[in-house]
């Protein structure tokens, strides 16, 4: 990857990604008591890097993630990027990886949906807030 790569433009995922970065995941690698990894897309306008970080949970050596955008009408951008370009690549604490991103459906979307909201509760709230069925993003290292 050498692209450079540009950093959430959110202010405090932005100061998590820089601890995180500069710590290899020892300050970061835990946001609030949640396991979290940094994900990097490509824009699907811009064609650029972009990072962020998320909360995940696994089920077997696969990552999971929500594109809960905190319950927002529109899903996040990392989502609409990767839905655009499935390549993506992970970053947990000091491992990196490429790793192939999809979206989960049917009863695989509800058992993995059931996971998360065990990982992280207040995402059960956030579908309440939406309109829109919040996707379950498998990331399995290539």
């Amino acid at each position: 990857m050498a692209d450079t790569i540009e950093d959430s433009p959110v202010g405090w995922v932005a100061s998590h990604v820089r601890r995180y970065l500069e710590t290899d995941g020892a300050d970061g690698g835990k946001y609030h008591g949640y396991d979290s990894l940094l994900l990097t897309t490509r824009g699907r306008r811009s064609g650029k890097l972009r990072r962020t970080a998320l909360i995940y949970g696994r089920d077997g050596d696969r990552y999971l993630l929500v594109a809960s955008n905190g319950g927002a009408a529109r899903h996040p951008n990392w989502y609409l990027n990767l839905c655009a370009d499935p390549e993506v690549w992970v970053q947990v604490g000091a491992e990196k990886f490429a790793a192939r991103a999809r979206t989960a459906t049917g009863e695989e979307r509800s058992r993995l949906w059931q996971v998360m909201t065990g990982v992280f509760p207040t995402y059960a709230r956030y579908q309440q807030q939406t309109d829109r069925e919040i996707p379950v993003v498998v990331v399995e290292p290539t």
